[in-house]
């Protein structure tokens, strides 16, 4: 049957009604949508413009240790206790608080937020958390433990250290605030407790893109903070995002035990950037100065497992040497949160963890330039609490005991992600895609927080690129675009960035960059999100205000045009993918003035710059005429000594697909390329020796990129079964997916998210939603295998649900939509459609 496009309105096919569905959308939390399309279409677009009142405080002011403000990796404790009457209402109690680096809230010993939300240089964001359920009559016992690094990191900025914290109640009385102290005062203010020598001041990075790791020693005091002071005031920002939900994750399996023994270090030991390269480019305390150097302590002790199956878990008694490793079911980001009751006084609990078991079935805590772990030295008492503050990942726990014993009471893990994304469902006919739906969900959450983050575990950065995709996966996941906005604003308020060259963009954000560092083609990824955000966002005035950093961006790379208008020899570092790409970067990197051109085309519509339309089409012509051998696009090339440019022979999959998805080529004017991508490439490839000299793509990101030609080229069900063989054995192994097609980096990474768009477009048949112009368009393909999918999707403004199968030689499909949309269906099954 041929393609057929019929323009309906919802209501001409539906059995039900109109969806009533009251939604958030945008950037107000408190919007919802209202019958008149007009007023609809009027507060839609304030909330995705960003008209979201930045919280106000009260009575806070903010105070730090005198004199500690810059000084690195210093922990205090504030604390105040309110007393609940009996019959006193409260109503929707909040605490407000901002600071530098990093909070964590606990009311009546229970955790009750962390934050806050991450801002760009000189911006601070507002958390308002609720506490009301925390609270109870009598006295209640409130705390926020915050960390101030003062280190550089790709994770948090290098700021001076604060808090600015306040609790107030539905009317508006301010129950207790940050101040310092005052004989006049009738609020009730916060003291500060100093925890040097509680959370060991002078240890390790995590790793080169993380400031401190964590090591304790509660058996000494803390001590009362002899002087605070005030703080200068600083400029403020709404926290935008939605709050975590803490949710407790318990182990589903207790697995191997085993008793560890002295070992010599390794030859040669693990000597992470992290550790060695410590110095004005890289802030921390050198080696030499180290309280404790944590991880050559773990490299020093050697596991030998039982034969036996496991018979500790919860409720065991550890002794020293005892270790015990326990699965939380999925690679989960969050705060490890374990309970024990420490019969011996010094007794050392350590902690390792990872996101997979080593060739050995053991723990690698160092495996991909990280120190994960983490020592409590305990006094003896009855109940102990190891909540680490700092959140991790891992689907793997190695708990020891290296000195003393104990009895575990509790392990498991405090998720700190995306609220569960509940307005979102996909199933089909085929198991294995629900299953990689899940996954990519799971992926999403636990990289989605205040930032797009490239991975919750090594870095937790916002990384450019890896938010194209992620950004896709939030607007499907989530129906509306607070996260991206919040990343955009981000880059959009600084007026420079100290470090790089005049007009560069970080390739991640927020963080300091002290060594210069920048990834010049990454900036052009960062065009090509904000094209599809001008597309599904309304925040016109964010768009704007970056017209100057753009144009600003376009300018920095003039000065790398040659005569022939193509980029050459970009400063710094220039990356394409993580394969043999990344080898072929010099001197004019093809892949790379792909993206330039459609960098350039898209900037030119958003801003209505004719000159750079017309350089990107220049462009293509110049790109194919260089890097067009007739077979493949090359990779390279590069400037000889007598000043000629010569083109390699280095060709790589991954630059075929920056081809076709940068426009550069089209399956009209390369038909046979694309035609030999379709049909000879693929996961199977190199097994198959089928051109074994072009490099192959890997997950990050050529993979992606090939789904995509896949999906453009109506390839349905091939899409289907190359999804499932380079995802699967990924959501099989740790429930999340990869940076890479193997494990030896990140094994729950943001981009790869994208799949679940891939899996509503291409399984379910959301094809587009157009939340600007209200349109949406549903798209039926042709499925060998599937009978049926069905699954919903959040939007601005509501919820779409459909479901089709196939029955008695039709497709039937059910849909429903919320009224602001109009619907476009598009047939390619190959049969019959008809509505239920």
């Amino acid at each position: 049957m041929k393609s057929e496009k019929n323009r309906v309105n919802r209501r001409s096919f539906l059995k039900t009604g109109g969806l009533a569905v009251g939604g958030m959308c945008g950037l107000s939390d408190a919007f919802t949508f209202c019958s008149d399309p007009r007023l609809e279409a009027k507060e839609m677009a304030d909330a995705e413009a960003g008209i979201l009142k930045t919280p106000k405080f009260l009575r806070a002011k903010p105070v730090w240790a005198a004199g500690r403000e810059k000084e690195m990796n210093v922990s205090l404790l504030f604390s105040v206790s309110i007393e609940i009457k009996n019959g006193q209402k409260i109503g929707a109690c909040i605490l407000r608080m901002t600071g530098a680096t990093i909070a964590m809230i606990k009311i009546n010993g229970e955790l009750a937020g962390y934050g806050p939300a991450r801002g760009p240089h000189g911006w601070f964001r507002i958390d308002e958390w609720p506490i009301e359920r925390f609270l109870k009559t009598g006295k209640n016992e409130i705390t926020i433990e915050v960390a101030g690094y003062n280190c550089n990191s790709y994770y948090h900025l290098d700021q001076p250290s604060f808090l600015q914290a306040e609790i107030v109640d539905s009317a508006g009385n301010v129950l207790a605030a940050t101040d310092v102290p005052a004989k006049s005062d009738s609020t009730a203010i916060f003291t500060a407790s100093d925890l040097t020598g509680v959370r060991l001041q002078k240890v390790q990075r995590f790793s080169f893109q993380r400031p401190f790791i964590e090591v304790y020693d509660k058996t000494v005091s803390e001590k009362k903070v002899s002087s605070l002071a005030r703080q200068p005031e600083v400029k403020y920002l709404p926290r935008r995002v939605p709050y975590p939900e803490l949710t407790l994750i318990e182990p589903v399996a207790w697995l191997k035990t085993g008793t560890i023994a002295p070992r010599k270090m390794p030859v040669p030991p693990w000597r992470n950037r992290s550790l060695v390269s410590v110095g004005p480019k890289l802030k921390g305390y050198p080696m030499k100065d180290l309280d404790l150097v944590l991880s050559d302590k773990i490299q020093q002790l050697e596991t030998r497992f039982d034969e036996k199956a496991s018979s500790k878990k919860t409720g065991s008694v550890y002794q020293a040497g005892d270790v015990q490793i326990v699965d939380l079911g999925a690679d989960y980001a969050g705060f490890f949160d374990l309970k024990a009751e420490s019969l011996e006084q010094g007794t050392e609990l350590v902690i390792t963890f990872d996101e997979i078991l080593d060739e050995n079935g053991d723990v690698n805590f160092l495996r991909f330039g990280t120190c994960s772990a983490i020592q409590w030295t305990m006094p003896k008492t009855k109940i102990f609490s190891a909540l680490a503050f700092e959140p991790h990942v891992g689907r793997y726990l190695k708990i020891h005991c290296l000195k003393g014993s104990f009895k575990l009471l509790h392990c498991g893990m405090r998720e700190y992600a995306y609220p569960k994304t509940k307005n979102a469902s996909f199933s089909a006919s085929d198991s294995r895609l629900e299953k990689l739906f899940n996954a990519a969900v799971l992926t999403f959450r636990m990289n989605t927080l205040d930032v797009f983050m490239d991975c919750p575990h090594r870095e937790r950065a916002g990384w450019l690129c890896d938010s194209f995709f992620t950004a896709r996966s939030a607007f499907d996941l989530t129906g509306n675009t607070k996260a991206e906005q919040a990343f955009f604003e981000n880059y959009r308020l600084p007026d420079h960035f100290e470090f790089l060259p005049d007009g560069m963009l970080p390739m991640c954000y927020p963080a300091d960059h002290n060594d210069g560092v920048f990834i010049p083609n990454w900036s052009l990824w960062f065009i090509a999100e904000l094209d599809e955000y001008a597309r599904r966002s309304s925040d016109r005035a964010g768009i704007e205000g970056l017209r100057t950093k753009i144009e600003k961006l376009m300018k920095f790379f003039e000065q790398y045009e040659n005569s022939d208008g193509l980029l050459e020899k970009l400063p710094s570092w220039i990356f394409v993918e993580w394969s043999e790409a990344n080898k072929f970067v010099r001197d004019v990197n093809y892949p790379s003035n792909m993206l330039y051109a459609f960098a350039l085309d898209a900037a030119g519509r958003i801003y209505g710059k004719k000159n750079w339309r017309e350089k990107a089409v220049n462009l293509r012509k110049k790109i194919i005429e260089q890097a067009w051998d007739g077979t493949f696009f090359i990779d390279n090339a590069k400037r000889s000594k007598d000043g000629k440019l010569q083109i390699t022979n280095n060709r790589s999959e991954v630059c075929q697909y920056f081809a076709f998805f940068f426009k550069t080529a089209t399956p009209v004017s390369h038909p046979e390329l694309w035609k030999r991508l379709l049909n000879e490439f693929g996961p199977d490839r190199i097994k198959k020796g089928i051109w074994p000299e072009i490099h192959k793509a890997n997950a990050f990101v050529g993979n992606v990129l090939r789904l995509e030609l896949l999906s453009q080229a109506d390839r349905s069900e091939q899409l289907l079964k190359e999804s499932v063989a380079y995802n699967e054995y990924m959501a099989d192994r740790t429930g999340t997916l990869w940076e890479n097609d193997d494990t030896h980096a990140s094994c729950n990474h943001g981009f790869a998210s994208h799949l679940c768009h891939v899996l509503y477009r291409d399984v379910l048949g959301i094809a587009d939603v157009d939340p600007i112009a209200g349109k949406l368009k549903i798209r039926f393909q042709k499925f060998g295998h599937l009978d049926w999918a069905e699954g919903t999707r959040p939007v601005p403004g509501g919820i779409v649900r459909i479901r089709w199968e196939k029955k008695n030689g039709k497709l039937i499909y059910s849909l429903t939509a919320p009224d602001r949309y109009q619907t476009e269906i598009e047939n390619t099954s190959g049969l019959e459609i008809d509505p239920y």
